[in-house]
């Protein structure tokens, strides 16, 4: 090794990082990428959120090829009206995701999607003033229109319409009684109708936080008006049938979008096992999760719960140390830009998405063909 004098005599010893078997990062050749997966993969070996991206595909696959892991997937912010539905149904379909953790925003917004009704661009030329009179609701920069909202309280009316007065209401079965309509009724995709056809339970933690919520609010208080009991609702119902789910796991896996109250509620589980045992109400195998995704800009300084490390929850008890096999992958960016890229990246490497190529007719380059 090359020997450098440094001030006050000191030797600083040059390695060869080859011989130290660091791992080379190369520059991403267009020329060479033909699939989603090329792509990220080939983001993989570069750097900053590039690599992140690359990082986080592989987490994914792991989970997803662990056949002992039970995945679970959070949901948090504006993601159906950011159009990634069909991105999530993609993760049920596959059989990847095996219960979800959402805020009812978004599953209300995805409803309105499910039903084949549209979301719409934002036009700055109005104002915030002008679209509440016209009854167009801004998400940053797309409209719901407010009579999108008045067709999904109509179809979460004829669900609850056929409920027993004396079952109460959780927000898992809803959601899987609204995918068993969505099955019925709506000929595209959707999530809760993915969902209720693959057995994926969709719960909801601050459900009253949402248009469903209120749409339940506002038929109870019909049903009340022409004197019928109010319909029952328990979130600790929802708590205990996720536990459950959860328990009969040999392994979990969580794939967070965003964080909240979603990725708490989901992580928590663990904690709450562990505190039944430790209060003497039952004796339960102490579980944590092997690997976990987060994509979510949100910075870790800024104290949120959205932001904090995996590093953080192995404290908590919520999480497996790496160095007892945990393996977690943290991807600070936009996840309309990178949850496609991952999910699809992981698609085609389980083979559910179709890695196929074309020959151009003038130039002879490959091309991808979009799966379809």
């Amino acid at each position: 090794m090359k020997k450098a004098k440094q001030a006050g005599g000191r030797v600083r010893k040059l390695h060869d990082p080859v011989a130290d078997r660091l791992t080379p990062i190369y520059p991403l050749d267009l020329q060479k990428i033909h699939t989603i997966d090329d792509l990220v993969r080939a983001m993989g070996k570069t750097a900053y959120t590039a690599r992140q991206i690359g990082d986080g595909a592989d987490v994914l696959e792991a989970m997803a090829r662990d056949k002992s892991c039970t995945v679970v997937l959070t949901l948090a912010g504006a993601l159906t009206v950011g159009k990634m539905g069909l991105v999530i149904c993609d993760l049920i379909e596959s059989g990847i995701v095996k219960a979800i953790v959402s805020t009812g925003a978004l599953m209300a917004h995805g409803l309105v999607e499910a039903t084949g009704r549209s979301h719409f661009r934002y036009d700055p030329g109005m104002s915030d003033n002008e679209l509440f009179w016209a009854g167009y609701n801004r998400v940053y920069d797309s409209l719901e229109p407010e009579v999108n909202l008045d067709h999904v309280e109509a179809v979460v009316d004829a669900v609850l319409a056929q409920w027993d007065p004396g079952e109460l209401v959780t927000s898992w079965k809803l959601h899987q009684r609204i995918g068993a309509y969505l099955s019925r009724q709506a000929p595209g995709r959707g999530i809760l109708k993915s969902a209720y056809e693959k057995k994926v339970p969709v719960y909801v933690p601050a459900f009253t936080d949402s248009e469903l919520g209120l749409d339940l609010a506002l038929f109870n208080l019909a049903r009340q008006k022409k004197g019928r009991p109010a319909l029952a609702f328990d979130s600790l119902a929802d708590l205990e049938h996720f536990t459950g789910t959860m328990m009969k796991a040999k392994r979990w896996g969580i794939l967070t979008v965003g964080g909240g109250v979603p990725r708490n509620w989901a992580q928590q589980v663990g904690v709450y096992i562990e505190l039944r045992t430790r209060r003497g109400l039952d004796k339960m195998e102490l579980k944590r999760y092997h690997y976990g995704l987060r994509i979510c800009p949100e910075p870790v300084h800024w104290g949120g719960l959205s932001g904090s490390t995996y590093s953080e929850a192995v404290s908590w008890g919520k999480f497996v140390p790496p160095e007892e096999g945990g393996r977690f992958a943290e991807v600070l960016e936009d996840a309309t830009v990178a949850l496609p890229l991952i999910v699809g990246a992981v698609l085609q490497r389980l083979g559910y998405l179709p890695r196929r190529e074309v020959r151009a007719a003038r130039t002879g380059r490959r091309q991808a063909v979009p799966a379809r």
